[in-house]
This record gives C-alpha cells, sequence and structure tokens, in this order.
C-alpha cells in the first residue's frame, strides 16, 4: 500500500510536540511580570507593530500626516496617542500655537474679520475698552422721573385741599359732601399714581437697562476672544464624527434678531478642529465619508486656510462669513479598516490618500506576527502594562478608602461586592503574572491566529487580563495562575461567542441524539467557525452534516438552505471529485443525485472548510459504511488533497469539551501548526494510526480523557481515520455498487420499455 507520508513528516510531527518547551526556554528568563520592565519611550508601548513605530519616528520628524489601517484592536488609538506625544515633546513649543484668535465687526452685520494677536495684548486691549464703556455708561444721566412724580404730587396736594374744604362745608351745606367724596377718590387715585412713578424710577435705576441700551451700539463693537492658548491647551483634538461645524467651526443661532437686541455676528463665532489644534485626530475615517466632509478637509489640507462660513441655509447664520482666512496647519492622523480603504482609493480617484502620502505615511497595521522570542517577550511587556494600569485603577477607585479605613474596611466593602466573607490577610492589589499564566495568554493569541503567528487584536485580551486579574484577587492568590485565565475565557466572552457557546450546549444534545437514532451511515461531523466583528477572535461549533447519493435522476448536486457561493462551489467539486474517483476506478456511471444536508445551520453555510466532511458523508452513503461520530474533521478538498482552512485553532478547541463526548479530529496537513497553543500547560503524546500521524492530548490531568488529532494529507487518510476503510477498500466498493446501480438502471428502463 503506497504511503503518502515519508520520514521527515513523521519528524515534523514529533518536533511539533516540542513546541511547549519551546516557548517555556523563550520565557525562562522570566518567574513573573514583576520582572518585566516597561519603556520609557511612549512609543515602545505599543506592541507587534515595529513598522508602525518606525514610520511614526519618520512622519513626526517632518510633521507629516498619518493614515493608520487595520482592524479594531490593532493599536492605532493608542499610537495616535503616542504620536501626539512625541510630537508635544520635541516640537510641542514651535507648533503649539501663541497667539490669541479674535474676531471684530466687518464691513456690514454679516460680515467679521479675524486677526491674530498676542493673548496678554489683546486681553488689555478688550481691558481697556471695557474699563471705557462701563465709565461711558456711568456718566449717563440716571434715569428719572422726578417731573412726573412731581406734576403726579401737585395734582395729588389740590385734591386733598378741597377733600378738606368741602368737609367744612359740607357742615353748613350738606350737599357739598359730594364733593369731598369726588375729591377724596381723585387724591387716592394720584397717590397710587405716584408710587407707580416710584417704583418704576427705582427698578429702571437697579437694573441699568436704560444705561446698558444706550451703549449698546459701543459693546457691540469690542472684539470677542475666539481662541485663548493659555486656557485652550489641548495640542491634539479627537473628532468622531468630522463635520464643518466640529471641523471649520460657525456661528450660533441668534433668537433675539429684532428690537436693536441681535447679537453681533463676531460675538455668535465659534471654532472648530482646524483652527483651534495642531493635531486633528479623526477617530474613524468612514464617518468622515458619511458625513460628507471629505471635499471640504481636502481643500483645507492643501491651502492651510478657510473662510469662516455660516452653516444654515436659512435663518440667523446663513449669511455670515468671514472677511479674511482662519490658519490651518494641522496634522491629519486618521484610522480607518481595510474596507473603509477600499473606498478611500476609488473616491476622487484617491486625492485623500494622495494627500496623505504628499506629507507622511500610509500605515497597514499588523494583524498578526511570528512567534518570535522578542514578540513573546512583548506580550509580557503588554500584560504588565495593563497590570499597571489596573493598578491606577484600584487607587483611583479604593485609595480613599484605603487611605481612611486602612485595609480592614477594604476587605469589609469587598465583602459586600464578592458577597463572601473574605480571609483576614486578603488585600485588594493587583496580582503578578505567573510564567505559565503567560504563556497562557500566548496560547490565547495563538489560537485567534493561524499559521504561528500571534494575533494583534489585543483589545479583546484587555478584558481577559483584567478578570483575571479580579479572579486571583476573589481567591486571594498570590499570582495569576492559568486556571484564572482559563475562567477569565470562560466569563469574558463576545455576543457572537455567548451565541456560539449555547449552539454548542444545543447540538451536545442534538448530536447524542442522532448518533442514538441512525447508524452512521452519510452522516458526518464537521466543524465550523464563526467570528466576532467587534474583536476578531473565532468560535468554534461542531457542524452536524447528512449526506445521500441516489442512482439515476438528473445528475446534481442539491445542498438546500442559506449557503454562500464559496459554499456552493464547494459542494459542485466535490460532486466532480466524485465522478473523477468513479472515472479512475473504472466504475460505470449511472448518473446520480447528490443530497448535502447541514443539519439546523439556520444562519447559512459559507466557505468550502466542510468540503472534505461532505466527500467524506457522500462516499459514506455511496459504499454504506458507517461514519465514526466521535471524530470531527475540517478542511477544503481539492482532487484528493486536503488543503488548509481558517480558524482550526477553534474548531478543534469547541469539541474537546468533555460533555461533548468528542474523541477527536481530523485537519489537514498543513494546518499541523494551529495545534500548538492547545499543547501548552497540557499533557500529550504521539500517536498513530496506520500511516496518518498524530498527537494525543489528555484533557484531564492523570491522562485522562484523551483526545485524538490526526494530520491528514488526502480523503484516503481521513476515510481510514473516520471510517476504517483504505483506498484500496473505497475503490473496490465504489466499483461494486457502481455495477449495482448501473444493473438497476438497466433492469428499469427495460421494464419502461416493455
Amino acid at each position: 500500500m503506497y504511503n503518502i507520508y515519508k520520514d521527515e513528516d513523521y519528524k515534523w510531527i514529533k518536533e511539533l510536540m516540542l513546541y511547549p518547551q519551546t516557548l517555556e526556554k523563550n520565557l525562562s528568563y522570566l518567574k513573573d511580570t514583576s520582572q518585566v520592565a516597561i519603556p520609557e519611550d511612549p512609543i515602545e508601548k505599543v506592541i507587534f507593530q515595529d513598522k508602525a513605530r518606525k514610520a511614526i519616528r519618520k512622519v513626526a520628524q517632518n510633521k507629516g500626516h498619518l493614515l493608520l489601517v487595520g482592524k479594531p484592536g490593532t493599536g492605532k488609538s493608542m499610537l495616535a496617542d503616542m504620536f501626539n506625544h512625541v510630537i508635544d515633546k520635541s516640537l510641542g513649543d514651535y507648533i503649539r500655537p501663541k497667539e490669541s484668535i479674535v474676531a471684530y465687526p466687518g464691513k456690514d452685520p454679516n460680515h467679521m474679520r479675524i486677526a491674530y494677536v498676542s493673548p496678554e495684548k489683546i486681553e488689555n486691549h478688550i481691558n481697556m475698552v471695557s474699563q471705557a464703556v462701563e465709565t461711558a455708561k456711568n456718566h449717563i444721566e440716571e434715569f428719572s422721573l422726578d417731573k412726573q412724580i412731581a406734576s403726579v404730587r401737585k395734582v395729588k396736594n389740590i385734591l386733598l385741599w378741597v377733600t378738606a374744604l368741602s368737609i367744612i362745608a359740607g357742615v353748613f351745606f350738606p350737599p357739598a359732601f359730594v364733593i369731598t367724596g369726588l375729591s377724596g377718590i381723585g387724591a387716592i387715585f394720584m397717590f397710587i399714581q405716584e408710587n407707580n412713578h416710584k417704583v418704576q424710577e427705582k427698578i429702571q435705576q437697579e437694573t441699568f437697562s436704560a444705561r446698558a441700551a444706550n451703549v449698546k451700539h459701543i459693546t457691540d463693537m469690542v472684539p470677542e476672544i475666539l481662541y485663548d492658548p493659555r486656557r485652550d491647551m489641548n495640542f491634539m483634538i479627537r473628532v468622531s464624527e468630522p463635520s464643518s461645524k466640529n471641523m471649520k467651526g460657525g456661528f450660533r443661532h441668534d433668537p433675539y434678531q429684532s428690537g436693536n437686541l441681535q447679537t453681533p455676528i463676531h460675538k455668535r463665532a465659534y471654532l472648530g478642529a482646524h483652527a483651534k489644534a495642531p493635531i486633528i485626530y479623526i477617530d474613524e475615517l468612514k464617518t468622515l465619508i458619511k458625513e460628507g466632509y471629505m471635499s471640504s478637509l481636502l481643500e483645507i489640507m492643501q491651502n492651510k486656510k478657510y473662510i469662516l462660513e455660516g452653516g444654515r441655509n436659512t435663518g440667523s447664520g446663513a449669511a455670515d462669513r468671514s472677511e479674511n482666512y482662519l490658519k490651518a496647519d494641522n496634522i491629519i492622523i486618521a484610522c480607518c479598516n481595510h474596507d473603509t480603504l477600499s473606498y478611500l482609493q476609488d473616491e476622487g480617484d484617491g486625492a485623500f490618500l494622495s494627500r496623505i502620502e504628499d506629507k507622511g505615511e500610509i500605515i497597514n497595521m499588523e494583524s498578526s506576527v511570528p512567534e518570535t522570542k522578542e514578540n513573546i517577550a512583548q506580550v509580557a511587556q503588554y500584560i504588565k502594562q495593563e497590570i499597571n494600569n489596573l493598578a491606577k485603577e484600584f487607587e483611583n477607585t479604593w485609595g480613599k478608602v484605603m487611605e481612611k479605613e486602612g485595609t480592614y474596611g477594604v476587605r469589609k466593602r469587598s465583602e459586600q461586592i464578592i458577597g463572601r466573607k473574605l480571609p483576614l490577610d486578603y488585600q485588594l492589589k493587583v496580582r503578578e503574572f505567573s510564567r505559565n499564566a503567560v504563556a497562557e495568554i500566548i496560547k490565547e493569541l495563538r489560537c485567534r491566529s493561524a499559521d504561528g503567528k500571534l494575533s494583534c487584536m489585543l483589545r479583546p485580551v484587555n478584558g481577559i487580563i483584567k478578570t483575571a486579574e479580579l479572579e486571583a484577587i476573589f481567591e486571594n492568590s498570590m499570582l495569576v495562575e492559568p486556571r484564572h485565565i482559563r475562567n477569565a475565557l470562560r466569563e469574558h466572552l463576545s455576543i457572537e461567542g455567548a451565541i456560539s457557546r449555547e449552539i454548542v450546549e444545543h447540538k451536545k444534545d442534538l448530536k447524542k441524539y442522532i448518533t442514538s437514532m441512525t447508524d452512521s451511515i452519510g452522516y458526518v461531523v464537521g466543524l465550523a467557525v464563526i467570528r466576532s466583528k467587534s474583536s476578531g477572535q473565532m468560535f468554534g461549533q461542531p457542524l452536524p452534516i447528512h449526506c445521500q447519493i441516489n442512482a439515476g435522476g438528473s445528475d446534481v448536486i442539491t445542498a438546500p438552505g442559506k449557503i454562500g457561493e464559496i459554499a456552493k462551489a464547494a459542494a459542485e467539486n466535490v460532486r466532480a471529485s466524485i465522478k473523477k474517483l468513479l472515472h479512475n476506478v473504472g466504475a460505470p456511471y449511472a448518473g446520480y443525485e447528490m443530497h448535502i444536508e447541514y443539519i439546523q445551520a439556520h444562519d447559512g453555510i459559507e466557505g468550502d472548510s466542510a468540503s472534505v466532511a461532505m466527500n467524506i458523508g457522500l462516499i459514506s452513503d455511496y459504499i454504506q459504511q458507517p461514519v465514526s461520530q466521535k471524530y470531527g474533521i475540517t478542511g477544503s478538498l481539492t482532487g484528493e488533497i486536503i488543503l488548509p482552512v481558517g480558524g482550526v485553532t477553534e474548531k478543534v478547541r469547541s469539541i474537546m469539551d468533555i460533555d461533548l463526548t468528542m474523541e477527536g479530529a481530523c485537519i489537514p496537513w498543513q494546518n499541523k501548526h494551529d495545534i500548538e497553543p492547545l499543547l501548552i500547560n497540557m499533557e500529550f503524546e504521539y500517536i498513530q494510526k496506520e500511516d496518518v500521524p498524530g498527537i494525543r492530548i489528555y484533557r484531564t490531568e492523570g491522562k485522562q480523557d484523551p483526545f485524538d488529532i490526526y494530520f491528514c494529507k488526502t480523503k484516503y487518510n481521513a476515510y481510514r481515520i473516520l471510517m476504517g476503510v483504505s483506498k484500496e477498500e473505497v475503490e473496490e466498493r465504489i466499483s461494486e455498487r457502481s455495477k449495482k446501480d448501473l444493473d438497476f438502471m438497466r433492469h428499469v428502463k427495460g421494464k419502461h420499455a416493455c
């Protein structure tokens, strides 16, 4: 029997098993993270991005622009902050604005002029003008109603005298009392009118409204400071939704537009990022495209100046504008994902990208890096940085409690949070990571990538590090150990991870039910993966597949459900490979209808990683040979060769749960390095079935619950592991089945002919 494996192949698998020792050697300098030194250079705190760090230093030297392109969590925002820090420390004294931006009235009510002057000079000038206006206001004659009050008082006194005389006359001539009543009522009315004048006079004198109204035309001429570098110290402004309003500035709406109360244009003006900050950081470039600000940004980047205009089509501010230009010599730092980059390449023939490259650089962020000794050391550095960040958070949250109540108060308050009694020696302080815990983080980064590389998407790992820290703190452990990392991984899931876990839980019972109800002919356990859009993490899950081949029919392959174009092409490829196999063994072809069903794959299937599983299911049904339901399989089938696929580490890890009752998996030979991270902190040994090499991993201590992983080069290797049949047996049984089908079809045609 021909053996496709060579002696070197078996050596490679055995060398693969040395990976944990190699990792241990690379971490030998480290007992725990207390020995890790954090670099003083802030740019060096961003790990894995060597090219980006070098580019930032070059661009900072000539004050150029930056475009950071990469997946979320790869350190784009952190690099932008570091760039800001480096520029500020090196050239900040020269780049930082030193002049105030002042606005004052223009040629008409809809125009204003802009001036750049020394902050002290304009402040002194405005104070001097304000004092002069105040003096003028105070010299305005005080509001008075003395004349009105005197005339009212005179009438009131006359009426009082008439009232008194009419009373005397009434004693002798009673009809005179009528005059007494009328004059008395008039005197009372005039008394009320006199008091009204006095109150109005007092109100006007206290509010100074009259004086202010008299000098309004002067106060409207006082300049307005739109930007003062002594108060606005932002060297970099972060803009999340770039628009004309927050990038350029504009004019506020004036609700008092009549009765001589309108606010002059220069007192309604405000400035945006272009005029105030040397560095503008656009956090997500896709929002700039969505807001339609791209054309304005390109113009400003080219001219380094702009006219401030009203942003409204109607109403207050529509016709407002500055008569002269505002300066806008900004450094633009922008971030985007690869989908946005493809849009920028088409938009305006790549005008924005051309502006960036003219005075800067477009940096492609690494999504994964090789697992070298240097990169392993950077992982330890990153963990230490996160430990220090958590220590600062504890200090901010618990510092005052510790200061006032000591460790006893912290322990008692923590008991309320944790919900249980804590030991007397409990201390709320960060724990260092042990060497094995660092290896567990490296394992996780390896699982989230492929080809022996470490994932650069570190933001999701931050949460795992912090959760593991809290696990160790709650346990009052001296160090963070691998078990704390594993517990954190179970708890700290993205939404896709939580959904995947629910699906796996559901498929445990589904798989057990299918296994108990079928003879396993035509049934195969494929392995699928879903990817988190937020974290980039992949989550594997078993994918039960059922396949049938029926003689006759229209010679087609049917795969119902929501499957993508690649999955459809993979199914057609499987059909072609089976037809070729029939031709190669000289079997007569009777015409077959092939049916493939992804069992309860409600969200659809895409990709070609299930093609080898489909092939095994169809061959199993064709030769009536059961498939082991204890093994999962993944791989892309091309002819007889099984080619590598993505997410193998997560696919295999997803079926290693003991409750799932799986005993192993078959993976493509070229994915062999994806098994390396599964060996970290585990017991394992070399195995071989017939000529197919593999590794047995023990899932529990004491070499219990073995899980076998086989590395398959061809579909015949997978047939051997999953169905226990050799290439010769498969070909012989295919030939026999084909002859029977041909005889059957001839018999059926003969009956119809009769």
